[in-house]
């Protein structure tokens, strides 16, 4: 009996540390599987990007005209208001010209008499002119008789430029616009007094409107008059308008090293106004079947090198490959990026999985658990 229950008692330690021991085993399984970093991976695709420039700019009229009173007097009316269409020639305003009124009819009565004064020395002339043909006059009384026609004649014509004058400064007293176009901005109110300095109204043209930007130094070599453009504005969300390059400036800002770009839109439809905000994007080019990974996926650093003497801040760009559960830190060579994605010239291969969710917290040699497991 004591050799069965020392039997029994040893059978049963066995199995119970055979129990313990493969209770430890999935334990430790357990854990192993629970310090895996869970990721996101997507596959290095080739594809078509458009290399594409963006900027923010003004919307401003194709022509804005600034018009002025010659005449600084009252406003007595304005024929024509904000957002009003006029051609050109059309009368905007008239302004109070008392005083030039009267100085043409002071200019017409001294033209007036001149002329009548002119005409009683023409007849006296003629009748000189016989008289010395005839030798019934002497030289002395001729030339007297010429001097004082030539005179009259002189002051006639005076007296009409005089009128002239006048009648031009009465026609200012209608302030008419120099453009077609639509009525902008009114700056005085019917009764103020006009004042030289400052305008009355601006005139703009609006069939087609254009947006300035400014672009960086790097950019001017890609940019090229008549290049398309597209804009979006604030006030349109989801439309696209689009435009031309129709001036790009010769010189650059050398504080800001930026210079000027003039897109000439299209507007009859007159939606676009001036003074709206855009933003601006230039197509430059196309590049057709390149390597190409999410933006996101990429990791840039910064690093500190010396070169011919001085600390130069070097970008580097990186991304974490994974194979086989396991992730590897990449450096790649980043030619273009955009919003979404960047074109990669080396340091990855077509069809590789790259960390697109959770490369914060890995690093070079983590071990990984996909989530995505339907990208292979």
């Amino acid at each position: 009996m004591a050799k069965k229950l020392i039997l029994v008692i040893a059978v049963f330690s066995f199995s119970l540390i055979a129990i313990i021991g493969c209770g430890k085993k999935n334990n430790t399984s357990e854990n192993e599987e629970s310090i895996k970093i869970p990721i996101e991976v997507t596959q290095v695709a080739r594809k078509t990007v458009t290399r594409e420039v963006r900027y923010t700019g003004d919307v401003k009229a194709e022509q804005e005209v600034k018009i002025f009173s010659k005449i600084p007097d009252r406003i007595l009316s304005f024929e024509k208001d904000e957002g009003d269409y006029v051609n050109k020639g059309d009368v905007i305003a008239r302004i109070e010209a008392t005083k030039i009124e009267q100085a043409v009819i002071q200019a017409n009565a001294a033209a007036v008499s001149a002329k009548a004064q002119l005409a009683n020395l023409r007849s006296e002339y003629e009748r000189a002119q016989r008289l010395i043909k005839e030798s019934a006059m002497s030289q002395q009384q001729y030339d007297a008789v010429k001097t004082q026609f030539e005179a009259a004649q002189a002051l006639a014509e005076q007296a009409d430029a005089a009128l002239v004058q006048a009648k031009s400064q009465l026609s200012d007293a209608e302030v008419t616009a120099p453009i077609s176009g639509i009525i902008g901005v009114r700056y005085y109110e019917q009764g103020d007094m006009a004042t030289g300095p400052f305008p009355l109204v601006t005139v703009v043209k609006m069939n087609n409107v254009k947006v300035v930007v400014n672009a960086p130094e790097q950019d001017f070599g890609q940019l090229k008059v008549g290049q398309n453009a597209a804009l979006s504005v604030l006030s349109f969300p989801g439309e696209i308008f689009t435009g031309k390059i129709t001036k790009i400036s010769p010189v650059l800002d050398p504080v800001t090293r930026m210079g000027k770009i003039e897109i000439l839109v299209d507007n009859k439809d007159k939606r676009l106004k001036p003074g709206m905000f855009a933003e601006v994007q230039i197509c430059l080019n196309t590049m057709t079947d390149v390597l190409t990974v999410p933006k996101h996926s990429v990791i840039e650093k910064t690093e500190l090198q010396r070169i011919n003497g001085e600390d130069v801040a070097i970008v580097k760009s990186q991304l974490f490959v994974e194979k086989d559960g396991i992730s590897f830190l990449r450096d790649i060579d980043v030619s273009y990026t955009n919003g979404t994605v960047a074109v990669v010239s080396s340091g990855v291969e077509e069809g590789e999985n790259i960390v697109i969710v959770g490369q914060q917290s890995l690093k070079d040699s983590s071990e990984v658990k996909v989530l995505n497991q339907g990208v292979k």
